[in-house]
């Protein structure tokens, strides 16, 4: 069945115009109350905290986003606070990947979100990597397609690793994982995936996609809170190096009597990877009771949601001369609008905050990020807005 606003499922001013859920989303009602029961759990009764307590949650929140995003195997799910950890878990172990000598650079997609430069600008340096950016065609007839066959071809033999979106963080524009996936295979390069505008308001298939890493903050379409994030790691990094030697990390580490047998020996797979004090009794509940209403609403039924609220409002804002990307490339749930002339974007947003109607403004385009807690007087507010600004 089709879902319905779910605005009343959402701790958010329900007089609020917000669509701005790519920047942050609002919390759930249920996901606040998890937190809130958390921080009385550390500060009322710290005594009724039990080791099990460390790690039980973590991985129910493990298991919940490998079925998110069809991993099948939590085991290779790792918690971590943020992006920029996951990927730099990549760059400290990209030297090790087979054949690696023999590459030349690495792939990133035009205008990317800063943590997907910065995080390899030292492992290029060290290892003598040139960097080839994919940039966003000029023209905009056909500028999807064409961005992806470009991807596409700039994976070479001598690419050591791709970093990509399944959907660019300012235009809302949409990248075939599985081409792209299938390519780096072809190819010899290692294929990272920076999720966080996607995963949970968009299908996401990591057996069909198969990339190498997959790496997401929770505070955006994960409706989780600020400070979590979660990243699957394929079979090359079972034997990598951490960032950081957290005890939890290490075989037995739920037994506390036990702790000064140091043991050498990680947890399976991915865990070697978890972010120190993970279990974050707040936090943490609160990521597990988002993705548990994720998988109940369906990322499919999210993205048609999304996808039929804001196309009812596209030909309105191309008659007022907004550009977008198409329809066959273009997410429901993020878009870009470049208006035309020479407009005030700031002065522009500080009027529609004015009429409680909140986007963000990226690169050269108003950003526009509705969910579920949207619905057509929200878009009506920004459109009625633009018009008396155009």
């Amino acid at each position: 069945m089709p879902l319905t606003c779910q605005k009343h499922r959402f701790a958010l001013d329900p007089n609020v115009h917000y669509l701005n859920g790519a920047a942050y989303s609002p919390g759930l009602q249920a996901s606040v109350e998890k937190g809130l029961a958390g921080l009385r759990l550390k500060s009322e009764t710290p005594y009724a905290i039990r080791p099990q307590d460390h790690f039980e949650t973590g991985n129910r929140v493990r298991s919940l986003f490998s079925q998110l995003i069809n991993a099948g195997d939590a085991d290779r799910i790792a918690l971590i606070p943020a992006v920029s950890y996951g990927m730099a878990v990549v760059a400290q172990n990209l030297h090790r990947w087979p054949g690696f000598q023999a590459k030349k650079h690495i792939v990133l997609i035009g205008e990317e979100f800063p943590n997907n430069v910065y995080a390899f600008e030292r492992v290029c340096q060290a290892h003598g990597l040139a960097v080839k950016t994919v940039d966003r065609p000029k023209a905009p007839e056909n500028r999807g397609a064409r961005w992806n066959e470009m991807l596409l071809e700039s994976v070479t033999d001598q690419t050591a690793l791709v970093v990509a979106s399944r959907v660019h963080w300012i235009y809302g524009t949409v990248f075939d994982l599985e081409a792209l996936g299938r390519r780096c295979r072809e190819q010899g390069a290692m294929l990272v995936i920076d999720a966080t505008q996607s995963v949970g308001v968009l299908p996401f298939d990591q057996q069909a996609v198969q990339a190498d890493a997959v790496i997401c903050a929770a505070y955006k379409w994960l409706l989780g809170p600020y400070g979590t994030g979660v990243a699957h790691f394929g079979p090359f990094f079972d034997a990598g190096v951490p960032i950081e030697e957290g005890w939890m990390n290490r075989m037995d580490s739920e037994k506390f009597n036990q702790l000064t047998r140091y043991e050498r020996a990680y947890r399976p797979k991915a865990q070697r990877y978890n972010a120190g004090e993970f279990s974050q009794f707040s936090q943490l509940p609160m990521l597990e009771a988002a993705l548990e209403q994720l998988l109940e609403w369906d990322p499919q039924r999210l993205q048609a949601y999304c996808q039929e609220l804001s196309s009812r409002f596209v030909p309105q804002w191309e008659a007022l001369g907004c550009q977008l990307e198409a329809t066959a490339h273009r997410a429901g749930h993020l878009f870009g609008l470049q208006l035309p002339g020479a407009v005030d974007y700031d002065a522009l947003v500080q009027r529609l905050a004015e009429h409680r109607c909140y986007v963000s403004l990226r690169g050269g385009a108003l950003r526009v990020s509705p969910n579920v807690y949207n619905d057509a007087a929200d878009l009506a507010i920004l459109t009625e807005v633009l018009a008396d600004s155009l």
